[in-house]
């Protein structure tokens, strides 16, 4: 008897020391960090990994860190006085692009930066009194929407042009996506949202379709695009009786999947893009609260393939990468965690207690994984910018 009560006390410990980070093979435990920001502000900020290189901008330049070490690589200093106002949300290869502008005025000049080392590759700067609004990398190019509306493509490593893009008569460009097979752009035609695509050969119109073929999707409502390659659109038209969606296109433009914000599976908060799904934090009214599971849908049918329900478990971010799902969840009273999931299945690889707190759900930023680390980037004042944590 009492040798049953001592193993039932010790699974008890054991439990609670597994949520502690203290326990071998359960645990995530801080490798290094980032020393803390001098001043901060809400422009310029963006981080992307390349190789073993983490970087991260903010309204003064771009650093880059050795995610083994945390050695500081290099740093890239934004010219005089001058800010960052718009970088390039993706990596291509290991190049991003950043425009900037001196003192509040217009955001003229773009530079590619590659990350391995932080050289300037060229920079350009707009015609007349356009400026710069948004930068998007893929299949080798960089393409530029400028603050009229166009949009021109150039070599992503020489900045040599390569085209205009060809933006239907009577339409106004919005975001911006590019790959190797098209590059794609939600635009405004009259009162109604559509999307059109482009050759990235020589920027010559493929199609545009309207995003929703029945009903139509308002002009002003806000229209984001979270892939090129599929070409997925998420759609949030406030009025109400607007669509609050995230919609697939084949790649000739016919629509493919539908996944609303809100259904069975509860609320959608974050989403990934990842090998033909979507991948989705949905919130849902749990026994005493809400809670919060992990779910994947299928970006041709619309369908949902799994779902991994956590409780009571506050998540951010995802990161899919090498066909895991991966996300954070922060607990003021139980501690913060690490869930893996295999992104075709949905099994669960890994619940991972961190050692310490992450620190508040508005500062967290982007998530990255490389090799058994894990990477979590940081916004505001007084915040670690970088914190690489490792499996123990």
């Amino acid at each position: 008897m009492g040798g049953v009560l001592l193993a039932v006390v010790g699974g008890f410990a054991l439990v609670f020391m597994a949520g502690s980070g203290y326990v071998p093979f359960f645990s995530m435990r801080t490798a290094w960090e980032a020393p803390y920001d001098r001043g901060a502000s809400d422009r310029g900020n963006s981080s992307w990994l390349v190789g073993d290189t983490v970087a991260r901008s903010r309204f003064d330049g771009v650093t880059g860190f050795d995610v083994g070490s945390g050695h500081k690589r290099w740093e890239y200093v934004v010219p005089g006085r001058a800010d960052t106002c718009a970088v390039s949300p993706a990596a291509t290869g290991s190049v991003v692009l950043l425009a900037y502008g001196l003192n509040d005025e217009r955001c003229a000049t773009v530079v590619a930066l590659d990350l391995t080392d932080g050289r300037e590759l060229w920079h350009t700067t707009a015609p007349g009194t356009a400026a710069y609004d948004t930068l998007v990398t893929g299949g080798g190019l960089g393409v530029l929407r400028d603050s009229t509306g166009r949009v021109r493509a150039v070599d992503l490593r020489t900045g040599a042009s390569r085209w205009n893009a060809a933006v239907p008569k009577g339409c106004a460009t919005g975001s911006v996506a590019a790959a190797e097979k098209q590059v794609l752009a939600t635009v405004a035609c009259g009162t109604e949202a559509k999307l059109a695509a482009f050759d990235p050969a020589d920027g010559k119109e493929r199609w545009t379709v309207p995003l929703d073929a029945r009903r139509g999707v308002a002009a002003n409502a806000e229209v984001r695009l979270l892939s090129a390659e599929p070409a997925v659109v998420s759609v949030a038209d406030q009025a109400d009786s607007g669509m609050r969606a995230t919609l697939a296109f084949g790649p000739d433009g016919r629509p493919q999947g539908r996944i609303d914000d809100i259904g069975d599976y509860g609320s959608i908060e974050e989403s990934a893009v990842g090998g033909g799904r979507l991948f989705a934090i949905a919130s849902y009214e749990g026994s005493q609260s809400t809670w919060e599971r992990v779910v994947a849908f299928d970006l041709a049918t619309g369908d949902q393939v799994w779902r991994a329900d956590l409780g009571n478990a506050d998540l951010e971010q995802l990161d899919v990468t090498g066909g895991r799902v991966t996300t954070v969840s922060l607990d003021k009273k139980y501690g913060d965690g690490l869930y893996v999931f295999d992104a075709a299945t949905g099994d669960e690889e890994e619940d991972r207690a961190f050692r310490e707190r992450m620190g508040p759900s508005d500062a967290l930023g982007e998530l990255f994984t490389h090799g058994d680390r894990v990477v979590v980037v940081r916004w505001g004042a007084g915040q670690r910018p970088l914190s690489v944590y490792e499996r123990w």
